[in-house]
């Protein structure tokens, strides 16, 4: 198992590693990154080269069935996000691989799993050939308003939880939150990192206190993760799906 530093989650499990850019907020990915520090540690699963203009060396799309099994092996309950240097819906991963994976998460109840994409058309296209237990948490990436339609193709996946991660937050979002169940939200890191304007993410958050969507604010970023912090108008925000609605509209009058 690997501990994640990512807030929203607690472990990462990755059936498939390397992906392709495909929209801005790909151009500082950190899990490239991260890629190419793990390539030059002699890691074998970013030995490959991907394309330099759209991918980077040694991120090239891999998959790895010998890791499929991992989940089976923790015992205890775990909240995992998975794929957290791929996409499990990138063109080149197989139905069939995407399948087992989801078999997995099947028969793994004791997990919580997140699964993440940025090739929201692909994940509607193919929902209705996967098993949608209800310990799988569906998201999409929305970066700014241009890909808002993602979540459109959210709405139509029989996912338990469905949510959306607005990071990075390149742009204000106002996404439609109907069939919404949380929202993530945070700047970019790293040293190209973009700046995200404050009242971009209060905005958002209001908009979730308003439907009474959970509200989850990653980070401020910078160029470290934990450069800015995470506080926002003097609190945190750690919410997820389940959450007492009536204590988030008290949280609403506040602000």
């Amino acid at each position: 198992m690997t501990k994640s530093a990512i807030e929203w989650t607690e472990s990462t499990w990755n059936p498939t590693t390397g992906c392709d850019k495909i929209s801005a907020g790909c151009d500082n990915c950190y899990a490239l990154t991260l890629a190419k520090r793990l390539k030059a540690m002699g890691q074998e699963r970013y030995q490959t080269d991907g394309n330099p203009q759209t991918s980077g060396p040694g991120f090239a799309l891999s998959i790895h069935p010998k890791t499929l099994d991992l989940p089976r092996t923790w015992k205890s309950p775990r909240t995992i996000f998975v794929n957290s240097m791929s996409d499990l819906f990138h063109p080149e991963v197989p139905i069939g691989f995407i399948r087992e994976v989801f078999d997995v998460m099947t028969d793994t109840p004791r997990h919580t799993y997140q699964v993440l994409t940025k090739r929201s058309k692909r994940l509607a296209q193919l929902s209705g050939q996967l098993p949608w237990p209800e310990n799988v948490w569906m998201g999409v990436s929305i970066e700014s308003q241009h890909y808002a339609f993602r979540g459109d193709h959210l709405r139509s996946v029989p996912a338990a939880v469905r949510f959306l991660s607005v990071e990075p937050m390149l742009g204000r979002v106002v996404p439609n939150l109907d069939m919404i169940d949380w929202v993530i939200a945070g700047g970019e890191s790293g040293p190209g990192a973009r700046r995200v304007d404050p009242d971009w993410i209060r905005s958002l958050r209001d908009l979730c206190l308003l439907s009474a969507v959970p509200f989850f604010f990653k980070q401020w970023g910078g160029r470290t993760p934990k450069a800015g912090g995470r506080v926002l108008d003097g609190q945190t925000w750690d919410e997820y799906p389940g959450i007492d609605r009536s204590s988030r509209l008290a949280g609403l009058a506040r602000h």
